[in-house]
């Protein structure tokens, strides 16, 4: 009897199957729902043709449409999925962008009655985020995030909606702008009970009140990353989440201590706080986190030791200290996180020897560890990631290391690791990333060093003294992505195995000593290429044409080289690049370069043809240009005038025509680049007046240079608007007339302490410097002045730190203000050949400078001559000598009682203690003072004279002074005999 009700269930289950299955094969998706997903199609941007198979002719039935699940029975919708995932470097970025479905969401989306989970995350709506789809309550997951983020291109009025959504248990809207929904807090608290994950990352927050009753018991996982929360309070509340195991606070404005409200959520399995301002060292409490497998700490300013107690963390497999001021060296505790698999600790200031921090890191594998067992390290087989960069680890890297054979990222850059790579390397078959860039490594690599690198992607060795030898018919075992060998000595011929990596999208082998001529097949070699230095070399021959690159910020680098004839060809296409060709021989025109005949235009950013042999007339067909950021064209042979199409040029920084042989004056059309922050027209033949214009349209500006050019005229009060300028030069030109009283608005040139600014900074550039990027600094501040205005105001006075000043070769008159005198750190002062006049005013700097400084002026007083005249001219010279007097004055007391007591021991001293020595001292005075007498005896009996008296007329011949010359030879005589006796009483024998 059983058997045959077994067999009667059998049979019955069998046909229940195989009505459902006829059910479904013959049930198509209801023409409403179908009708609603069309109509979402047409508000979509589908660039990529990503729902080319929603096509109701081809494909009626909506349920075999891509990204749409439906249920097998009724054939409703349960499921719309059109999410991307997160792009990641190893995604080309380019079509991952052209994936991404934009347009608005459509509000007929709400008529899916039947959806469950709907996924729209990784794309790029915009607008107002429907509030229809609160509708849809049948809904457990929604999901409408952005990573990368979209920055608020969807945005909400509120939240109200949500609250028919009352069975989600996943919510992810991060990058959805809801900063006008202040009350989402209590909001999700009310509707949610049930939830177990929700992302509001780069939302936008703003604080909410906080929750007297968190009713989200449920909640597992809470993502609150980049909302920049100000105060740890304001997510406090989320102390109160019992059932909390993953907690994101990354990118917030959080300051001061690690928050202290997590002290008691013990049961966190992921605590990410990176990139915030936290301030203090790593608490205890803490380290009693036994359930952790993720802690990431990085990007903020903890400082302090290690602390031994992280040996307690035994379950982390993720730990990212990297960018702290945490220092010293790391505890032999952590030798006891065996489940580790990802190590973080660059940009931390590790003081010790990386065979200790291997020794450490392994210890968790053998108890031989005591005995300081580096073998033990290559027992730690589960280690991916390791990465130490940044941080002051010397010393070789010891032979275990190399028997990491699951090793996939090596991350040791910016350290002091010395030494040879040993040819083990070749043996880490895993290694996808090699990061040992700025070490202090040297020796030879060669191709057994890679001979297993099947998966290798990306090499960064540059910045270390290596060799590389390999055998001229070497084929590579891999296809690199990045390759960077910068200041390798690979050359002198062009490595012929670069032929073999067809990929390549960023190549750096600046100077390597490569002496030879780039073969043809390069510049075909990869259409992948964003980045191309092949910078200080000696490469030589002509280039045809330049790389046609992909991506949004391609870069080309050929400066330093021997390279001449004409300049490449530049691809036609909307491509970003970067090119760098100067200080090479290029010659000829810039016309074919820079006027395609193509009709588009050219998206370049970073042009520099600088310190080549170009010749002739700057083309005006720059309208071609207008992404143009950087222009350089200085140190060629340019001659004409500035083409009035550079106007064009809206979105230009830093504009550089030093040095070429220009004439005519400034255009104007160059008013409308605004965005100017540097300009160089010095060393032409320009001439005209200085633009008023310059100081009423480009109010941006930070450098201003025009010197030795033919400007005339007075410099206009205009230029004082420009409040950020920090270097002016109008040196050698021909202005006249009085400094503008106004140069004290120039407050960028003053900073405080310890600032320190970059004049210009090209994102994406990563050449070799210029005057765009130079970093230019003082002892304390960020201040050369190779030239300034023609004004040296009233108030200069109050820029106390300002180092040098340079007003030479121009036309300048008044006189210098007296609050020069107090800039006290001026150490390079040069006023020479203008028409200034007065009294330099005194001081202890201006005084100490060399009279070249103040020459071809009418001025006066020290260093140069004295001044003539009386009033105030008088007042500041007599004030000067009143200075001069008191420091000597200071002088003479410090040394006054040195001299005291030298004199007493030396003269004194001796006359005290000893009567034979003062008697002999006063008998050689005595004797010094009958020879003065008898010599002044000598003089005068040559003189006779006559002398008016009651007596009558006295003729004084030889007579008188040979009567005084006998009576002192008498008295001499008697005063000898006295000190005979005295040295004969002394017992001395005279």
């Amino acid at each position: 009897m059983v058997i045959i009700i077994i067999l009667l269930l059998i049979i019955l289950a069998k046909a229940d199957v195989n009505l459902s299955n006829e059910m479904s094969s013959n049930t198509a998706c209801p023409e409403n729902e179908k009708q609603a997903l069309l109509n979402f199609k047409k508000g979509l941007i589908d660039a990529a043709n990503r729902l080319a198979s929603w096509d109701p002719h081809h494909h009626p039935d909506c349920c075999r449409w891509i990204g749409v699940v439906c249920d097998k029975r009724t054939a409703h919708v349960l499921s719309l999925n059109l999410s991307l995932p997160p792009w990641d470097e190893h995604t080309d970025f380019k079509s991952y962008r052209m994936s991404k479905l934009g347009g608005k969401i459509n509000p007929c989306l709400s008529k899916l009655k039947h959806l469950r989970y709907l996924d729209l995350s990784n794309n790029a709506f915009e607008g107002l985020l429907p509030y229809q789809l609160g509708n849809l309550s049948n809904l457990e997951s929604l999901k409408l995030g952005a990573y990368p983020f979209s920055f608020g291109l969807l945005y909400v009025e509120n939240l109200q909606w949500l609250s028919g959504l009352s069975l989600l248990k996943h919510l992810d809207l991060s990058s959805v702008n809801l900063s006008r929904a202040s009350n989402w807090l209590q909001l999700i608290n009310t509707i949610f009970p049930s939830l177990d994950e929700f992302h509001l990352s780069a939302c936008q927050l703003l604080p909410g009140p906080s929750l007297l009753n968190v009713n989200l018991s449920s909640l597992a996982i809470l993502d609150l990353s980049f909302n920049h929360f100000t105060n740890q309070m304001d997510v406090g509340w989320v102390s109160n989440l019992k059932s909390l195991v993953f907690l994101d606070l990354v990118g917030n404005d959080f300051h001061g201590p690690i928050p202290d409200f997590l002290r008691n959520m013990t049961s966190l399995t992921h605590l990410d706080l990176s990139s915030n301002y936290l301030n203090s060292s790593i608490p205890d409490w803490l380290y009693s986190f036994s359930s952790l497998q993720v802690l990431r700490l990085p990007s903020n300013q903890l400082h302090g030791d290690i602390s031994s107690a992280i040996g307690n963390l035994t379950s982390l497999n993720d730990l990212d200290l990297s960018v702290n001021q945490l220092q010293g060296k790391l505890p032999r505790a952590m030798g006891k996180l065996c489940k580790l698999r990802s190590i973080y600790l660059s940009g931390m200031r590790l003081n010790q020897d990386i065979s200790r921090i291997l020794e450490i890191l392994s210890g968790c594998s053998s108890p031989r560890l005591e005995s300081l067992d580096l073998a033990s390290f290559g027992h730690f087989k589960n280690l991916t990631i390791l990465n130490l960069s940044n941080n002051l680890i010397s010393g070789p890297i010891p032979i275990p290391f190399w028997q990491l054979k699951n090793l996939k990222e090596l991350c040791l850059l910016d350290n002091s690791i010395s030494g040879p790579i040993s040819i083990s390397l070749g043996q880490l078959a895993n290694l996808e990333r090699v990061s040992i860039f700025n070490n202090l490594l040297e020796g030879v690599v060669s191709d057994k060093h890679f001979a297993n690198h099947t998966k290798l992607k990306y090499f960064y060795g540059s910045g270390n003294s290596l060799v590389l030898r390999v055998n001229p018919n070497w084929v590579p075992p891999f296809q690199v992505l990045y390759l960077d060998l910068g200041s390798w000595q690979i050359g002198p011929s062009f490595p012929l195995w670069l032929r073999s990596q067809k990929h390549l999208e960023y190549l750096d082998i600046s100077n390597s000593r490569i002496s030879d001529v780039i073969p043809r097949w390069f510049w075909g070699l990869s259409t992948q290429f964003k980045h191309v230095n092949l910078s200080r070399n000696q490469i030589s021959g002509q280039i045809p044409y330049l790389p046609n690159g992909p991506d949004i910020f391609p870069l080309v680098d050929l400066s330093f080289n021997n390279f001449s004839g004409p300049l490449p060809q530049i691809p036609m296409g909307p491509h970003q690049y970067m090119i760098d060709l100067s200080n090479n021989y290029f010659s000829g025109s810039l016309f074919h370069f820079l006027c395609h005949q193509w009709s588009g235009t050219f998206s370049t950013g970073f042009l520099s043809i600088a310190n080549n042999l170009l010749s002739g007339e700057i083309p005006d067909c720059w309208i071609k240009w207008q992404s143009l950021q950087v222009l350089r064209l200085d140190g060629n042979r340019f001659t004409g005038k500035i083409p009035s199409s550079m106007g064009t040029l809206s979105e230009l920084q830093s504009l550089n025509l030093h040095n070429n042989k220009l004439h005519g004056e400034i255009p104007l059309s160059l008013k409308n680049c605004t965005n100017l922050l540097a300009i160089n027209l010095g060393k032409n033949e320009l001439d005209g007046n200085i633009p008023r214009w310059l100081g009423q349209d480009l109010t941006s500006l930070i450098i201003l240079i025009l010197r030795s050019n033919k400007f005339g005229g007075n410099i206009p009060d205009h230029l004082c608007a420009l409040s950020s300028l920090q270097i002016l030069d109008l040196a050698e030109n021909n202005l006249f007339g009085s400094m503008p009283r106004c140069i004290s608005n120039f407050s960028a040139m003053v900073r405080g302490n310890g600032s320190r600014y970059k004049i210009i900074e090209y994102i994406g550039y990563n050449g070799p410097p210029t005057l765009e990027s130079t970093s230019i600094v003082t002892k304390d501040q960020v201040l050369v002045f190779d030239k300034t205005l023609n004004l040296i105001p009233e108030s200069i006075g109050s820029m106390k730190s300002l180092e040098s000043l340079d007003l030479s070769q121009n036309q300048l008159s008044s006189s210098i203000p007296e609050s020069m005198s107090s800039m006290t750190f001026l150490s390079h002062l040069n006023l020479s050949f203008n028409k200034l006049t007065g009294i330099i005013p005194t001081s202890s700097q201006l005084q100490g400078f060399n009279e070249s400084c103040y020459a071809g002026n009418h001025l006066c007083g020290s260093p140069l001559r004295g001044c003539r005249g009386s009033g105030k001219e008088l007042e500041v010279r007599n004030e000067a000598k009143e200075i001069s007097k008191g420091q000597e004055i200071n002088w003479f007391y410090i040394s006054m009682p040195l001299g005291f007591v030298t004199g007493f021991w030396c003269v004194l001293g001796p006359l005290v203690i000893s009567k034979r020595w003062r008697i002999l001292y006063f008998r050689f005075l005595e004797a010094m003072w009958w020879k003065v007498c008898d010599f002044a005896d000598t003089i005068y009996a040559t003189c006779t004279f006559d002398k008016p008296s009651k007596i009558g007329k006295l003729t004084v011949s030889g007579e008188l002074p040979q009567m005084n010359k006998q009576r002192r030879a008498s008295k001499r005589e008697e005063h000898e005999e006295e000190a005979l006796r005295a040295l004969t009483i002394e017992g001395v024998n005279p």
